[in-house]
């Protein structure tokens, strides 16, 4: 066996076809495009489209739905637990909660909370703080001498909303002045006037020619 010896096996690999190439290889002309229309054009993207009439996807009845309110939980079964208690990640004395199990690797994060489940065996007397719990956990949690508490995870904080910036072209507004002040400063301006026509004499009647 030599290098240049070296080839796939038969059928491995395909010539790639070469068309519009004349009318002796078969692919030339419309190139296996047939005759003119839609598809033999570039561009097209005929995605269960059937011609107009009511596509097959549109035709079949349709079930359930999202619910865009749903949580998404953590699952966590007691024989999960059982196991982290035996290796000592968890401490049996302490209670239980999301970020003591996020912390042990029980978790890989803490989503909407942790339910915690029956399957597997406890026997260690453990407090449990968790956000839900199947009633066969909490008999089998029982039965062992623990307690499960049902709290409910802290909500995140909204963010303290900013000022809004003021814009280059804005001027800044200049505040009110009260109405009082402006009404003393007319009197004032008026008082003057006032005590200068009441110092002007009176004019006496013009006398007629005789």
């Amino acid at each position: 066996m030599r290098l240049n010896e070296l080839r796939d096996n038969p059928g491995a690999t395909q010539a790639r076809k070469r068309v519009g190439r004349g009318i002796g290889s078969g692919k030339g002309k419309t190139a296996g495009r047939g005759h003119k229309g839609q598809k033999s054009r570039s561009g097209v993207a005929i995605k269960g489209f059937e011609g107009g009439q009511m596509p097959i996807h549109m035709r079949l009845p349709k079930r359930g739905f999202n619910n865009v309110f749903a949580k998404d939980y953590n699952e966590v079964n007691l024989g999960r637990v059982q196991s982290a208690l035996d290796k000592g990640s968890l401490d049996a004395k302490k209670p239980v909660t999301v970020a003591a199990l996020l912390a042990a690797g029980v978790i890989r994060r803490a989503k909407d909370g942790v339910r915690l489940l029956g399957k597997g065996e406890i026997k260690a007397k453990v407090a449990f703080e968790v956000t839900g719990a199947s009633a066969g956990a909490v008999k089998a949690v029982e039965k062992a001498g623990g307690s499960v508490t049902i709290a409910a995870m802290a909500k995140r904080e909204a963010k303290p909303k900013q000022p809004a910036k003021a814009k280059a072209g804005d001027a800044p507004k200049q505040e009110a002045k009260p109405a009082a002040k402006k009404a003393d400063k007319t009197e004032a301006a008026k008082a003057p006037a006032k005590k200068a026509a009441a110092k002007k004499p009176a004019k006496s009647p013009a006398k007629k020619d005789k």
